[in-house]
């Protein structure tokens, strides 16, 4: 076999970034500026590294810690129309039954706005032009439903506002914070676009989408009278839609054959629609109103990367941040009447001069011709074939993007090449590309990555017989599916919360996605009429097959993909003498949100890539305050 030693690779390879570096907090992420421009707020570690909310008045050093979460962490928060306030969401060891908590900056006064047991609360809406108000999604009379309420910010009282009938899924208010359209879903696993002139008129349907379309209500116009949507009907890729609401035609504002349209910019108070982005290998914008050209130019002059833009109601000021494949993410502050930028820090400063690996963005063609796009890590400093890792996302109707991705900088200097492949289901690629994997779940689907395999191979990238699967959720799913339908093609394979039986899955999802179980059986199998084939294409009943070694991780809490659905298999692989890892994290849900659990995870997943696959490690030593709970069996 052609390929270097592991003493070889050890040499060439850079020094061993630390899992710390790599999977603990950042140091300050998430800026956003008060939306009168004279505080900024940033999440950040407290002494016991907890994430909190902190803020700092702009132009001065006075930076102090707002919230004092005990445990889980906060990830995000945004801030009200009121300049004194901000809102924070936070769940219950990962049990998604968000709560909205408002924070007093002057004050630092806490308050729980929706302080419902099991309830689960979803921003709808708030306006610059009603500071005290907010409108706000709940389950709280049925949890199978949202209904939308009203939260006067000043006093915290609750009102219920607008009745959901049954089967909305998204509200859209206009200018003046009133509930005019929303997007239902239709027995036939389609949607609805609702339309109601006045809150208290019956909704009238605009246009229907079938259970092969997508589209829905983006927003208003300061007027009212037109609905800017998104829709692929009449075309492959998802295009962005004006709605004229006196005569009811629809004017195409911006379009691409093959990708869906992607981010939005508007004004902050005016509305007017600026300039859309199209995520194609890389994020490209389109600019619709030619005053940004020239400011367009200036943050691209700042620096390299992708950037994304977020802007206080003056318009004077705009926070940029620029996403790299090789560092961390960078915050500037971009003035706009002067041009001119002020760095304020990036997210993980450890990163910054480190050897990282580059992404580069492939495609190939599958067996029956379609084309799959994805991205490709390669260890610095040594020449391929290497051993790989397929990281499979998780959705499926989600995408890999460019950009740091930090379970792809690890396994590259561990000494891992890592294929992330946006499969046919994948979102962004219109409609053809997601219908193409209707029904193929443990079939195409994973043809295409078993193509990218092979791709690895043909181009002399992957080592034939040093292939691990590795992913979350749906790519926790593709794992055990390439362990138990392919089970000759992969070393190894790591599962984070994916679900071993299809059937189960579908028995125990959240009652709030009920309104989605048409278009989830159109898409995946009928749980109703077609057991058997959803059975079929279950890793739980191929167990038998398994040949090689497989770690689970696990959340106890978890809502989408319960706790059975990993117990389930690990109980199957034990009867069966099969070699399994399983890795319980009590105090977690769908993923590992607290860095102590990722760092006790990654550890493991670490040793058990490197026992298999060869590659290097650094030694697990002591976590503290993981809540993991290991169980080996082989």
């Amino acid at each position: 076999m052609t390929t270097a030693t592991p003493q070889h690779t050890e040499t060439q390879l850079p020094p061993l970034i630390s899992r710390d570096i790599l999977f603990g907090n950042p140091e300050r992420t998430s800026p956003s500026l008060s939306p009168d421009g004279k505080f900024l707020a940033y999440i950040a570690p407290d002494d016991k590294n907890v994430l909190q909310v902190w803020l700092r008045t702009v132009g001065q050093e006075d930076d102090r810690q707002l919230t004092a979460d005990k445990k889980r962490g906060i990830r995000a928060f945004f801030w009200t129309y009121n300049p004194d306030q901000l809102i924070y969401a936070q769940d219950s060891d990962g049990d998604e039954n968000w709560h909205l908590y408002l924070v007093n900056i002057q004050s630092n006064i806490v308050r729980d706005l929706t302080p419902f047991q099991g309830v689960r609360a979803q921003v709808v809406d708030l306006d610059h032009n009603f500071p005290e108000e907010l409108l706000v999604g709940m389950n709280l009379n049925n949890p199978q439903v949202f209904d939308v309420y009203h939260i006067n910010l000043k006093t915290g009282a609750v009102e219920f506002y607008t009745e959901n009938p049954g089967n909305i899924v998204s509200w859209t208010a206009d200018s003046q914070l009133q509930i005019r359209a929303a997007t239902a879903t239709t027995p036939d696993g389609g949607y609805d676009l609702l339309y109601r002139e006045t809150p208290d008129q019956a909704w009238d349907t605009l246009r229907h989408w079938g259970p092969d379309e997508e589209g829905g209500a983006v927003y208003f116009s300061n007027d009212g009278k037109t609905l800017y949507i998104v829709g692929n009907h009449d075309a492959n890729a998802e295009r962005l839609i004006a709605f004229d609401l006196a005569t009811r035609t629809e004017t195409v504002i911006a379009e691409d054959p093959q990708y869906d349209v992607g981010g939005i910019l508007a004004h902050p108070t005016t509305r007017k629609l600026e300039a859309v982005s199209f995520y194609k290998d890389k994020q490209e914008w389109r600019i619709l109103d030619s005053d940004l050209e020239a400011d367009f130019a200036a943050i691209q002059a700042i620096r390299p990367g992708e950037f994304g833009i977020r802007r206080i109601l003056t318009d004077e000021k705009w926070l940029v941040s620029f996403v790299d494949d090789d560092g961390p993410v960078s915050y500037y502050v971009y003035d706009r009447p002067s041009k001119t930028n002020t760095f304020l820090f990036t997210n993980k400063p450890k990163l910054e001069g480190l050897q990282l690996a580059p992404m580069e963005p492939i495609s190939f063609t599958t067996r029956d011709g379609l084309t799959i796009h994805g991205y490709l890590t390669k260890p610095v400093g040594v020449s391929t074939p290497v051993p790989t890792v397929m990281l499979v996302h998780g959705g499926p109707w989600a995408r890999d993007v460019w950009g740091y991705d930090s379970e792809a900088q690890w396994l590259a200097n561990r000494g891992y090449a890592v294929l992330q492949l946006n499969f046919r289901g994948s979102t962004g690629y219109g409609k053809a590309f997601v219908n193409a994997a209707n029904r193929e779940w443990a079939g195409k689907m994973h043809d295409d990555l078993i193509d990218g395999v092979n791709w690895l191979i043909e181009n002399n990238i992957g080592q034939p017989d040093k292939i691990a699967i590795m992913g979350g959720s749906y790519g926790g799913y593709a794992t055990l599916v390439g362990l138990t339908f392919t089970p000759d093609v992969f070393a190894c394979g790591v599962d984070i919360v994916g679900p071993s039986n299809l059937i189960t899955l579908m028995q125990s999802i959240p009652p709030y996605w009920e309104p989605i179980r048409a278009n989830f059986y159109h898409r995946v199998g009928n749980l109703e009429t077609e057991a058997e084939f959803l059975k079929s294409r279950s890793p739980l009943f191929f167990v038998d097959q398994i040949q090689k070694p497989l770690l689970i991780g696990q959340g106890a809490n978890d809502p989408r993909v319960k706790q059975a659905e990993s117990e389930q298999i690990v109980e199957a692989m034990k009867q069966a003498k099969k070699p399994v890892e399983y890795a319980l994290y009590t105090d977690e849900g769908h993923g590992f949100a607290r860095s102590e659990n990722r760092l006790h995870f990654y550890a493991i997943a670490e040793e058990f890539l490197a026992k298999y696959l060869g590659g290097r490690f650094e030694p697990i030593n002591e976590i503290s305050g993981h809540s993991g709970v290991v169980q080996s069996y082989s």
